[in-house]
């Protein structure tokens, strides 16, 4: 590869270098997906990717395959924005360059590509999606072992052979367009499921791409569908389709008042998360949605394990209706690859996180994350409920106060070097009896970021963003929500010692 062809990190656009280069920023590559600032027309912002960098990033996906002896077939996939089409060819063009075949569904939802998989019996997956990201990002969620999506060990050998121009060219590579999978699609996620209580639903996509996926697969469960920001509009007019957005969830929760509505479903970009407003317009975090699935599963798969991010409430580890099911939780990693492999790998019944990924194993769901898998099982949940409404249920769990999830800006290049350092000041405090929030710390939890806790069950949890330029902060309380407030307040003031970190992207 000559050094023209091998990539550059910073190339200004509106160049010749630019036109004739592949571009590719070295901190897209993060955890366990690949994500980038693309553009659009109109923005101010300059491109951290372009097509020829993109075309690169498939030679080196392919590259990878070859190296990794997974059979030359993978499955390619985008999401509805201006740019995606154009990026899943490049991507394309990389991955029959290095002597793979891609079979193409066309447009579709991360959790259709992983069904894809098996659905074609292909290993390989390329899913073009960033996600919930506003506009003028993009991204790839790639695995070679369905149903599972790279973790860091991958996608730091992928950084080494694209950004080293390791990228190998092979002769081989192929193109199919495969249809019908979007409606096989569809049939599987229901899976024959028809609620047997009669159910109004309030399906919310802002716009984006799940919007074509929706409505059609909640009819098919059997109920009535109000469908909220479903036409397809990748300039997300109103809000950007984020269920941990609490824009999104307010418009939600104002729609599912006015239709009188038995509950709320919000979905992602990609449509592999799911966020729930329960029937009185009253927004339930994921986390505390998952706690209600764990109940209701449990009751019938007992002795179950569970997985849950370390955002996630604390009340898994006490809640009694688990424990007299014989359920078991583990805490571990936040991130969609992580809880994936972590799921799979204990063999549990389901993996949750706080952002809305939702990991239903066999026999309920395949492994991978999907939002409308998810709002089955909250249907059938309600289902197995028949006297209680989704208020009800929320209000059968043992109370706790959380927080939203809220991101201050850090630099993808410093956050992990800030979060360190927060680290070591918490460790500090803990060690030498320093109160936070007029509370000494009895346990700090470093397995993901810092999530420091206190005797009485509360606790706040600072870590780097996996995939944005952030910090995420959660906070939970047994107590009360002026209690969420003032550990909250205590984060604010330990950030402020950081010139790194900036503003939240919301806050309680």
């Amino acid at each position: 590869m000559t050094d023209s062809q091998r990539p550059a990190a910073d190339i200004p656009p509106n160049s010749w270098e630019f036109e004739t280069r592949p571009l590719i920023k070295p901190t897209g590559f993060r955890e366990y997906d690949a994500r980038w600032w693309f553009g659009h027309p109109g923005s101010d912002k300059a491109p951290e990717l372009n097509l020829y960098g993109v075309q690169a990033l498939g030679l080196g996906l392919g590259t990878l395959m070859h190296e990794l002896g997974v059979a030359p077939h993978i499955v390619t996939g985008h999401d509805f924005r201006s740019y995606s089409l154009s990026v899943k060819q490049a991507l394309e063009v990389g991955l029959m360059q290095s002597g793979v075949t891609v079979h193409d569904i066309g447009l579709a939802l991360s959790p259709m590509a992983y069904f894809a998989q098996f659905d074609l019996d292909i290993p390989a997956v390329a899913m073009v999606t960033a996600s919930h990201n506003s506009n003028g990002w993009t991204g790839v969620k790639m695995g070679v072992e369905r149903p599972l999506t790279f973790g860091p060990d991958e996608m730091s050998r992928l950084k080494a052979i694209v950004l080293d121009g390791l990228g190998k060219a092979r002769a081989g590579g192929g193109y199919v367009r495969a249809d019908g999978v979007r409606e096989r699609y569809i049939a599987d996620l229901v899976g024959g499921f028809k609620a047997k209580r009669k159910l109004k639903v309030v399906a919310a996509c802002g716009n984006g791409t799940a919007g074509a996926f929706a409505p059609q697969a909640l009819e098919a469960m059997g109920v009535e569908v109000v469908a909220l920001d479903c036409e397809l509009d990748h300039t997300f007019p109103k809000y950007n389709p984020n269920p941990e957005d609490m824009k999104m969830l307010h418009v939600l929760a104002e729609a599912v008042r006015e239709h009188k509505a038995d509950v709320g479903l919000a979905f992602d970009g990609d449509g592999d998360r799911c966020g729930v407003v329960d029937n009185e317009g009253e927004e339930i975090f994921a986390d505390k949605v998952g706690l209600m699935l764990a109940r209701d599963l449990s009751a019938e798969h007992k002795g179950a394990t569970f997985v849950v991010d370390v955002k996630s409430t604390g009340l898994y580890a006490t809640d009694p209706v688990l424990k007299a099911n014989g359920a078991k939780t583990d805490y571990f990693k936040t991130g969609h690859s992580y809880i994936k492999r972590r799921s799979h790998k204990l063999g549990a019944l389901a993996g949750f996180e706080k952002s809305g990924h939702f990991f239903l194993q066999p026999p309920v769901g395949k492994g991978y994350d999907c939002g409308l898998t998810a709002a089955r099982c909250v249907l059938a949940m309600l289902d197995n409920n028949p006297d209680s409404s989704m208020a009800d249920l929320k209000r059968a769990l043992p109370v706790s106060y959380g927080s939203p999830t809220m991101s201050p800006a850090c630099a993808d290049e410093v956050k992990y070097d800030v979060v360190e350092r927060i680290i070591a000041s918490f460790e500090d405090k803990k060690a030498k009896g320093e109160t936070v929030a007029g509370r000494a710390i009895v346990d700090v939890n470093t397995v993901n970021g810092v999530r420091f806790t206190f005797a009485d069950g509360a606790w706040g949890l600072i870590r780097a963003s996996s995939n944005t330029p952030n910090l995420v902060v959660v906070v939970e309380s047994l107590a009360s929500k002026e209690d969420v407030s003032a550990i909250f307040a205590a984060i604010k003031q330990e950030l402020a010692k950081y010139p790194e970190v900036g503003a939240f992207d919301q806050e309680i």
